[in-house]
């Protein structure tokens, strides 16, 4: 048989599937009241309400409801070993599990206060931007007794249903950092349904006293993962057997079969090939799994509002870094938010220029503007176009220059009205469209990255959300050189890359002598050379001094002048000359960055950054140069940065 509770106009109905209808029972009967009878009583009260329903209903005109919409108990098993294996190798460590996990099966107590029907929408937890499902069969039990043996708890189970583990991964990581269990990365949701499916329903799905069930999933039409249940290492009977230890079991309780391997985002992840992801999920997403004889479900992922912050807690005995202060000359306040810098011009600040913290910028002409680069989440960009909107009001936003590829310039963009043009250098439309999801960004917050760089990630990068970002291509590409008419104003834009990146773009305003520099300039922070070569951006700084501007907007640090692009200059010269001595003196580049004095340029934030650029050049200079990781690199940087801290 096929129970299901579904929502009626007089509270929620339990009713027999026949064919396409429900044969409802009268209101107020439970799932659990009828499983707490037997199992022969709910075959005998499914009989009776085939032949006297108090009502009969079509399938396709009810909303399902979970078959039992409030377990008393729900636990999430780790049935299929392979599941775990998977997810293993997807954070980068070795396939071989420890031998605990042969021993004894695992579980944890799941939420049941978050139980939903098989076609409700599903909330993403607040402040997750790694949304998950696991597509996995729930048990569910007569109850009645403890320490069964696992004859016994194969005989508790009345029914199966499809169970989807709704996950935030990157909740999730923090859990597992507590060590203490699961708790918000299993808790926002968990759905059960669409019916429970009794025993000898399912008897055609039996080979050689196993139950195998394909399974099936996928997320927007494309399948993610198929497997079936017959590959559990640990079968239901054992689990129930192993909980009910010590532990009488009450009716209505439900098992989780744990997930069927691949049907889940996490075990596609490659943490060191983070772009090669396909990302997780976004608010209207279409989540459906099936499961042979069982059904499909089928859900809505929908963006929640943001949590409650709470604040850290002081750490006993860890060294405070350095007050981090940005000592650049400023032609205009170095102050968060809006400055007019020529007649119709305007920069937005953010200091104090560190990871993440960038500026962008307005050009506005008769009946239009152009808007120069997005920030890093979609608070910070939604703060700034308010900011805006007086201006833009009257001038709206027909195009968008984004200079560079980076998160921090680009991530905002999707906040823009459909009609606004994206106008990117071909390079950078190819980066955008090849990077690592945004949302990937979270794993620098969450992850467990080792003793040094888990809290320098989290310094750099705790303050922003990248939870529901999704990558906006640009629609007008050029090759390098490009103008716009903003409502008559030229505006002429030049991609001197690669450089910091592979496309590095400058916006020129001939008229009031502005320059937009993107990240070709940090001033007062220190440059970072992801892409090279050095030495073309030391002839963009070139480049960009020919073209005489009197008023300089940096990618990071305080608006200044000529001086500024003169003083980056004179770093990246200091880098190559440094950098090709210490080649040809033998040194690692590692050496090199230890030896290194940065005399003047030591003041500049983030000086940690030039065990990247060194980095950098010695794969200019010499092709043997090991190939790095992101996650390699940014531990470089930050075991050289504590260990400048506590020399000082």
């Amino acid at each position: 048989m096929r129970w299901a509770t579904y929502r009626a106009a007089e509270g929620p109905l339990v009713g027999v599937v026949f064919d396409d209808a429900i044969h409802a029972l009268p209101p107020g009967a439970t799932l659990i009241d009828l499983i707490s009878a037997g199992t022969e009583a709910l075959h005998e009260a499914g009989v009776r309400v085939q032949h006297s329903p108090h009502s009969v209903v079509a399938l396709a005109d009810v909303q399902l409801m979970a078959p039992i919409p409030r377990p008393p108990v729900v636990r999430d098993c780790l049935c299929f070993l392979e599941h775990m294996r998977n997810c293993q190798v997807a954070l980068g460590r070795s396939r071989e599990l420890s031998d605990v996990w042969y021993r004894a099966p695992a579980f944890y107590f799941a939420c049941p206060s978050t139980v939903i029907g098989p076609y409700d929408d599903v909330a993403i937890a607040p402040g997750s931007a790694w949304p998950d499902f696991e597509l996995e069969v729930g048990a569910v039990i007569a109850g009645g007794g403890a320490d069964l043996t696992v004859e016994q708890a194969e005989q508790q189970i009345v029914g199966y249903t499809i169970f989807n583990d709704w996950t935030a991964r990157d909740h999730q990581m923090l859990d597992t950092q507590l060590s203490i269990g699961q708790a918000k990365g299993k808790d926002s949701a968990l759905t059960l349904g669409p019916f429970l499916v009794t025993p000898d329903e399912l008897a055609p799905y039996c080979r050689d006293g196993i139950l195998d069930l394909r399974a099936t999933a996928s997320v927007n039409g494309n399948v993610v993962g198929t497997g079936s249940t017959a590959s559990m290492d640990w079968s239901f009977a054992e689990v129930i057997s192993y909980a009910s230890r010590g532990v009488p079991l009450y009716p209505g309780e439900v098992f989780g079969s744990g997930t069927v391997p691949t049907c889940t985002l996490v075990e596609h992840l490659r943490v060191n090939e983070l772009a090669s992801f396909r990302g997780w999920l976004h608010d209207g997403d279409v989540v459906t799994l099936e499961v042979e004889g069982l059904g499909h479900i089928r859900q809505t992922v929908r963006a929640s509002a943001s949590p409650v912050p709470l604040t850290a807690r002081p750490r006993p005995g860890a060294i405070e870094p350095p007050p981090r202060l940005n000592r650049a000359a400023a032609r205009f306040p170095f102050t968060r938010g809006l400055h007019a810098i020529a007649d119709r011009v305007w920069a937005w600040v953010l200091p104090d220029g560190g990871f993440g913290w960038s500026n962008a910028g307005l050009v506005a002409g008769d009946g239009q503007s152009l808007l120069v680069d997005t920030l890093f989440d979609a608070q910070l960009t939604r703060e700034m176009l308010d900011a805006l909107a007086p201006i833009t009001d009257t001038a709206p936003i027909r195009d968008a220059l984004i200079t560079h590829s980076n998160g921090d310039h680009t991530h905002g963009a999707m906040l823009l009205d459909p009609s606004v043009r994206i106008v990117a250098a071909e390079a950078t439309a190819d980066e955008i469209a090849h990077d690592m999801a945004p949302e990937m960004m979270a794993f620098f917050q969450k992850a467990d990255l080792g003793p040094v760089l888990t809290t320098y990630a989290r310094d750099r990068f705790g303050g922003f959300d990248f939870g529901g970002i999704t990558a906006r291509q640009p629609e007008v590409t050029f090759a390098k050189e490009y103008s716009l008419d903003v409502g008559g104003r030229r505006v002429d834009i030049y991609n001197l890359g690669p450089a910091h990146t592979g496309a590095d773009a400058v916006a020129h305003v001939p008229d009031v002598g502005v320059l937009f520099a993107g990240d070709l300039m940090f001033f007062g922070c220190t440059p970072i050379a992801w892409a090279g070569p050095i030495d073309n951006w030391v002839a963009a700084c070139d480049a960009m001094l020919t073209l005489d501007p009197e008023i300089v907007v940096p990618g990071h640090g305080p608006v200044g002048d000529a001086d500024g692009i003169r003083g980056v200059r004179d770093y990246l010269r200091f880098v190559m000359e440094y950098a090709d001595s210490a080649h040809r003196a033998g040194h690692t580049f590692l050496e090199a960055a230890d030896r290194i004095d940065l005399g003047e340029f030591a003041t500049w934030l983030d000086a940690e950054r030039i065990v990247a650029n060194i980095y950098r050049r010695y794969c200019e200079i010499d092709t043997e140069t090991p190939q790095l990781s992101i996650v390699e690199l940014f531990t470089r940087m930050a075991e050289w940065l504590a260990a400048r801290t506590k020399r000082q």
